[in-house]
């Protein structure tokens, strides 16, 4: 096992103790849970001993692990303060932790113009892009959450959750006089922390075209792999225009219903920004551009909504 395995693997299990769950351990890193559960297997298999207890209260470390957790912690707090002090040497580079789906959906197409007016920076998604991801703290961390949640920052935008289907299936459920009783349904869970976004069996209830079988379908976890479901015709689903405009614009995506069946989240995308990494000019230049497209989706999916009968 390497010494940077050894180091992700005691990243994991810092920040899993740290927030107090595997999952929240997984968004802080921009993984998957799963990938987060495999970096500290591995170095339980390592070092041949349990580290973590999983119970109805949640995680908490082994006895083994218990005599060794402050000097992780301490250890990681002097990596970020290291990391910091080292910030200024790497002034044109931009570490980002995002949600996946936004990364992918969103924020890597609008990057190739933010690089190509500023050639010299460098970027870090997720750990993709131009320089290898650092072990300290991301520049930026940009997740779906509730507005007003201490760590939320500052608001990108709301979406906007209504069916969508492909062209083919357009055209299928509006020639079914049952509408979408007997069609496939695709299952999305990535908004389903969020008390205002709809699923289907609550679609049902208010808009009809169903009678059974609400939950019926696919299931899926991110919001991408259901679109690609999507687009090749596998059923339709309820997802958020915000970040699928362009999709609906060039068609790809169709609307089966009214706009009127359409619900806001109370959750939005927002951006959190490191203090220190706010002292580089680079960062703020960042900041301030994506503030800016974050304005210019506001705004695009205001009128789109507004074209939509």
């Amino acid at each position: 096992m390497s010494a940077l395995s050894h180091l992700r693997a005691f990243q994991a299990l810092d920040l899993a103790f740290r927030t107090g769950s595997i999952k929240a351990a997984a968004e802080q890193l921009a993984i998957t849970p799963a990938a987060v559960g495999q970096r500290i297997k591995t170095l339980e298999d390592y070092l041949g001993i349990d580290l973590i207890v999983r119970g109805r209260a949640g995680i908490r470390p082994t006895p083994e692990l218990a005599g060794a957790m402050d000097h992780i912690r301490l250890a990681f707090e002097e990596l970020g303060r290291a990391a910091d002090a080292l910030d200024m040497q790497t002034a044109d580079e931009i570490h980002i932790a995002a949600n996946s789906d936004i990364a992918e959906l969103w924020l890597w197409p609008r990057i190739g113009a933010y690089r190509h007016a500023n050639p010299n920076t460098k970027f870090c998604i997720n750990g993709e892009g131009d320089v290898p991801m650092r072990l300290g703290a991301a520049d930026c961390e940009i997740r779906f959450r509730r507005p007003g949640d201490s760590e939320a920052g500052a608001t990108l935008f709301h979406d906007f959750l209504i069916p969508v289907t492909s062209k083919l299936n357009l055209d299928r459920v509006r020639r079914s006089p049952d509408q979408l009783e007997f069609f496939p349904l695709l299952h999305l869970d990535f908004y389903k922390n969020d008390p205002e976004a709809v699923n289907w069996p609550g679609w049902f209830r208010r808009h009809g075209r169903r009678k059974s079988a609400f939950n019926r379908g696919m299931r899926y976890q991110r919001l991408a792999p259901a679109i690609d479901a999507t687009l090749s015709d596998a059923g339709v689903v309820i997802a958020g225009l915000a970040v699928l405009q362009d999709h609906v614009r060039s068609d790809r995506l169709q609307l089966p219903y009214s706009v009127a069946t359409g619900t806001w989240t109370s959750f939005a995308y927002s951006a959190r920004f490191r203090e220190s990494s706010l002292a580089r000019p680079q960062m703020r230049k960042f900041r301030d551009w994506l503030l800016a497209e974050a304005a210019t989706t506001r705004e695009g999916l205001d009128a789109l909504i507004a074209s939509l009968p």
